[in-house]
């Protein structure tokens, strides 16, 4: 089970003060695999986990079972030391040559941050470690390049879809089990019935704070899906200045100009108390909501309403450290670690979707005992995630703040939001 959105984003608020530490430690570029013979070397390691509960004792029950079969190198597992997030933490321990040599619980957001810093091992620097990569994870894990090399494991994602209350749809006189809501014009319709007949009081409510973070949970699922899987940035300039950007924009300005999502945060989840009707949520909340609300899942919208979208992943990743003695036991542990079987053992724990090809394919018997996560197993394989780029908070915070002022408070126009947004961004990319 994943924890819920208010404790994420606590964890995740003091990622830009760990970024920027780690430029303020950058040590002049990222180290391709280590020095001497660190990548061969084999013997103890230690990793670090998340401190979700389910992940820590999948973890446990990895490592005890390469325990038993290596006794000469020994693998112990710690939960990323507290702090305000696990990124600051991670920061810290790069910066004080202490880091783990592997840790599960990796943003690719502060992925480059840390290349820079010189703390991550380049994985395709072992034998066989892009190909692995690739067996693993298909043609999707090019999208975690950084700098032409590999360091981060694609692991595990929580596709990002439209959660909505079917007792609240229902009341509002919509079809729960078939919404018929794929459309820009459709969703809007509907969300203005569910106001409307007084259901709730909002349709919708993404978080409208202006954290860095924000957009991968309003603007960008729809702006994948709408793009069919066109990153913010790519080949070192924004995307978004388009007019695939513009319609995303202007759907979500609607939105908030017809008073169907509120302007302010939530003090309290609003699913459960009966607030709003919808919120964008991965795989975690099937887990979160069994006891309190009867939810459904549905694609996000986009223009058309074509099927078979693509959406945000909202993946955690596993990297490998530069600080680590033994990293080709570290090396051996990660494939082990992340095998189909061990890759099987974290669905069944966590419920979240292991970044690999073909996942109903290859785990037929739990889908079939849990056939609420399908609907995430299908979404899974049509997946983009944060570009892995220079500057990366700096780029999602500048957008932000134009889209906050553009779009929920339209203090300024959308067109214009996108057009500066784009200009300053390609500016800090390419900088």
């Amino acid at each position: 089970m994943r924890t819920t959105r208010t404790a994420r984003t606590t964890r995740t608020t003091a990622l830009v003060a760990a970024v920027a530490l780690s430029a303020a430690a950058c040590s002049g570029g990222g180290d391709d695999g280590g020095s001497g013979d660190a990548t061969t070397a084999t013997g103890p390691i230690t990793v670090w986990l998340s401190n979700n509960e389910q992940e820590v004792g999948w973890g446990q029950d990895v490592v005890d079972a390469w325990n038993a079969d290596h006794p000469d190198e020994q693998v112990t597992a710690q939960e990323i030391p507290a702090g305000a997030s696990s990124e600051e933490a991670i920061t810290a321990a790069i910066t004080a040559g202490t880091a783990p040599c592997l840790v599960y619980n990796i943003s690719s957001a502060a992925v480059p941050g840390w290349v820079r810093q010189g703390g991550l091992v380049d994985l395709a620097t072992f034998d066989g470690g892009a190909d692995y990569l690739t067996e693993r994870g298909g043609d999707a894990v090019t999208q975690y390049e950084t700098d032409g090399g590999y360091y981060q494991l694609p692991w595990k994602s929580n596709p990002v879809m439209v959660m909505y209350n079917k007792a609240l749809f229902a009341q509002a006189g919509l079809d729960p089990e078939d919404p018929q809501m794929a459309s820009f014009d459709a969703f809007l319709a509907g969300a203005q019935q569910i106001v409307d007949s007084g259901a709730a009081p909002s349709a919708i409510w993404p978080s409208p704070t202006n954290d860095f973070y924000q957009p991968w949970f309003d603007f960008y699922p729809v702006y994948l899906a709408e793009t069919d899987g066109t990153l913010l940035v790519e080949d070192g300039a924004a995307t978004f200045d388009s007019e695939a950007g513009q319609a995303v924009g202007d759907f979500w300005a609607s939105v908030y100009a017809a008073g169907l999502a509120p302007q302010e945060e939530s003090t309290d989840d609003a699913m459960v108390t009966g607030q709003t009707a919808m919120q964008m949520a991965g795989p975690w909340a099937i887990a979160s909501y069994a006891d309190s609300v009867d939810v459904g899942f549905m694609p996000v919208p986009t223009s058309d309403g074509r099927d078979d979208v693509t959406t945000f992943a909202d993946s955690k990743n596993v990297s490998m450290f530069t600080s680590c003695e033994n990293q080709g036991t570290a090396w051996e542990f990660l494939q082990f670690s992340t095998s189909e079987d061990n890759d099987g053992a974290l669905l069944e724990a966590t419920g979240q979707m292991p970044l690999r090809q073909d996942l109903a394919a290859t785990y037929p018997d739990y889908f079939a005992a849990n056939p609420e996560y399908e609907v995430f197993a299908d979404q899974a394989a049509r997946t983009g995630d944060v570009p892995s780029i220079p500057s990366s908070i700096e780029v999602w915070q500048t957008f932000r703040e134009a889209y906050s002022s553009a779009v929920i408070f339209a203090s300024t126009d959308v067109e214009e939001f996108l057009s500066s947004a784009a200009a300053k961004i390609d500016d800090l990319v390419q900088g």
